[in-house]
């Protein structure tokens, strides 16, 4: 694969226009670091990927395999039947919390803009439809949890996330299918008091994600609702 030196049309610019990252490692080749991990042209170009410094210099490859020691147990899914531009930015998300896979149901092709590149560093999955999703899941022994603002779901904010789950989010026009609603073993809404109906998939993802985080990387267990018994 070849190294992601930059500036590119993906690369993380600054309101001021300055393009992040670092340049080519001081001093040349006689002082680059002796370790397979890092990438000859990123050393040679700079690197002005969207990572963490851990990472500056380093092989695509070697970032993945790093992150693969300490995958959350948290698998991210959604669905793309309309070439949603929210998915990237949904795939972004599961990236933030080294989420153990990335799960597209529906059309293969998916809308990448808004992962800035992220999705690299994620295993991404494909499932022709919710069903195959779901018998994937089952031989898992993972629970699909649906995350919308519909009739019978329950509150995400009090809901005990498992450790080991899918999280199932739909479109943003019209949410999850009734086929996806169907299928999962609970669907968790977002608590809201403005005017809209929802908020899109990108913020939704990001909201459920920081949950499961509060209660599996912090030991925050959810309480009842201030003002109930």
């Amino acid at each position: 694969m070849p190294a992601e030196a930059g500036p590119g049309p993906d690369d993380p610019v600054e309101d001021d226009g300055h393009v992040v990252g670092v340049g080519p490692w001081p001093g040349g080749p006689s002082a680059w670091p002796a370790d397979e991990r890092y990438d000859p042209e990123l050393l040679a170009r700079g690197d002005r990927r969207n990572v963490v410094d851990r990472y500056r210099y380093w092989r695509v490859e070697a970032v993945r395999a790093d992150l693969d020691a300490s995958r959350a147990g948290v698998h991210v899914a959604v669905e793309n039947w309309a070439h949603d531009l929210n998915i990237g930015s949904v795939a972004r998300s599961a990236n933030a919390v080294n989420a153990a896979g990335f799960h597209v149901v529906g059309n293969r092709r998916w809308n990448r803009r808004g992962a800035m590149v992220t999705d690299r560093y994620l295993h991404v999955h494909h499932h022709a439809d919710v069903a195959a999703l779901v018998a994937w899941a089952e031989q898992q022994g993972l629970p699909v949890l649906g995350v919308d603002n519909t009739a019978g779901s329950v509150p995400l904010e009090t809901y005990d996330l498992p450790e080991s789950v899918v999280l199932l989010l739909g479109q943003e026009s019209r949410g999850l299918t009734d086929e996806a609603l169907a299928a999962c073993d609970a669907v968790l809404a977002i608590h809201q008091a403005g005017s809209t109906r929802s908020v899109n998939a990108g913020a939704a993802a990001a909201v459920a994600l920081h949950a499961w985080v509060r209660r599996h990387v912090f030991g925050q267990v959810p309480g009842a609702p201030s003002g109930t018994v």
